[in-house]
């Protein structure tokens, strides 16, 4: 076995060509996002009365939730059930729900008419809304993800605060608060670890609620009383997929080796969720008989059938062979084909399979909606790869230490 892993900040040049491209797409999100608030939400999106949501909500909301899932099924994977040989994927993961969350609600901020009232929901309470539940505990799991990364923070600077010039008179304070920190989450960090995986399971199912409120909106292809539980299902089962994802995409970024006997065990909790998901899938569809509908040439049974055949099918049999789990490229393919089949198909429950029931026109994302949402991806990747930079996310070997778990969120401190 090789060397242990050990979380350390990663020393790289911040700037090449394709962290230059992030930036202008960055840059081109900003410009549109600044005149959705100098100048309304209809000046830069195709919305209105009878399409109230689009890209923003399917994309940005409720695509990008279930892509943030990894943080809560890799929780549950490592501190839960107690795998701490993958300790190694944790922090990375965390990392990514974190932003994906924090982006998650910025989507939601931008996508409100009257964003200046997003602060109702924490005083105005309505326990029989299903749109309040999912907030809330968006809310909430957001913030128990960045408790959850304050070790990471304490592990850094513990000793090495050091502010200049006529700040210096808060490094002793500052140092000792981290060290206060440090010693209470060593003690309670459990139930934060544990609270992530309740509320997630919530919003993730509750999100499912949504279209099943919105009745015969939906086309029969997607709506269905187990909606909330077919979202949950696709949430889980991305959740790995997405930690794979990720980790090959900093591996190559950053010129590391990827840690391919953790992410091909990984990659073989996959195939089993998936199969659930899958079953279920095709069960709801055959107990209320809407195959008919995949005999018209629709757009709607096009992408359902995309949906389905791409993004569930054909990774699953992929994940199922041992030459794709000893395969860095093929392994890539297979968890990009699953994020792209959960990504499309919060997209076809939102906007595909939703019609308005007065409805004039049909509804596509405008320019400044699209560049919007690259612009949060980029800021997103932007972020992900400051913190890896300046915090102990990602792991290297270290042959020089033994580890010496405190508590399994600090990885092998």
């Amino acid at each position: 076995m090789h060397a242990y892993m050990k979380p350390t900040p990663l020393k790289a040049k911040f700037f090449t060509p394709g962290v230059i491209v992030l930036c202008v797409l960055a840059l081109n999100g900003l410009v549109f996002l600044a005149g959705r608030f100098f100048f309304g939400i209809g000046a830069v999106t195709n919305l209105n009365n009878q399409y109230p949501w689009g890209l923003w909500i399917a994309f940005d909301v409720a695509a990008g939730v279930a892509l943030a899932a990894g943080g809560f099924t890799t929780a549950a994977l490592g501190h839960i059930l107690h795998r701490e040989d993958f300790h190694v994927v944790l922090r990375p993961a965390l990392l990514t729900a974190m932003l994906g969350y924090t982006f998650v609600a910025v989507g939601v901020f931008v996508d409100i008419g009257r964003w200046y009232f997003i602060w109702h929901p924490l005083i105005m309470w309505n326990g029989s809304s299903a749109l309040f539940e999912v907030g809330i505990c968006v809310m909430i799991y957001m913030t128990v993800l960045y408790i959850e990364f304050i070790p990471m923070v304490t592990e850094r600077f513990i000793g090495r605060v050091n502010l200049p010039g006529v700040l210096k008179f808060l490094n002793r304070p500052l140092d000792a608060l981290l060290r206060v920190m440090d010693r209470g989450l060593g003690k309670t960090m459990f139930i934060f670890i544990i609270a992530g995986v309740v509320l997630s399971t919530l919003h993730q199912s509750s999100l499912g609620t949504l279209m099943v409120i919105a009745g015969p909106k939906m086309h029969p292809l997607w709506q269905t009383p187990v909606l909330p539980l077919l979202f949950l299902l696709s949430a889980i089962s991305v959740g790995f997929p997405m930690v794979i994802f990720e980790s090959m995409i900093a591996s190559r970024s950053f010129k590391m080796k990827p840690e391919m006997d953790v992410l091909s065990r990984l990659a073989g909790f996959v195939a089993p969720v998936l199969g659930v998901y899958l079953a279920f899938k095709l069960g709801d569809m055959f107990i209320r008989e809407t195959f008919v509908y995949l005999q018209e040439l629709t757009t709607e049974s096009v992408m359902w059938t995309i949906e389905v055949v791409v993004g569930v099918i054909v990774p699953l049999r992929m994940f199922l062979s041992r030459a794709v789990l000893r395969s860095p490229v093929l392994l890539f393919i297979a968890a990009m084909l699953v994020i792209f089949g959960v990504a499309l198909n919060r997209l076809n429950n939102f906007i595909v399979a939703y019609t308005p029931s007065y409805s004039f026109s049909s509804y596509f994302p405008s320019i400044g909606e699209i560049s919007v949402s690259v612009g949060f991806v980029s800021l997103l990747v932007l972020m992900y790869r400051a913190y890896v930079m300046i915090f102990p996310i990602i792991s290297l070997p270290d042959s020089s230490a033994a580890p010496k778990t405190k508590y399994a969120i600090r990885g092998g401190k």
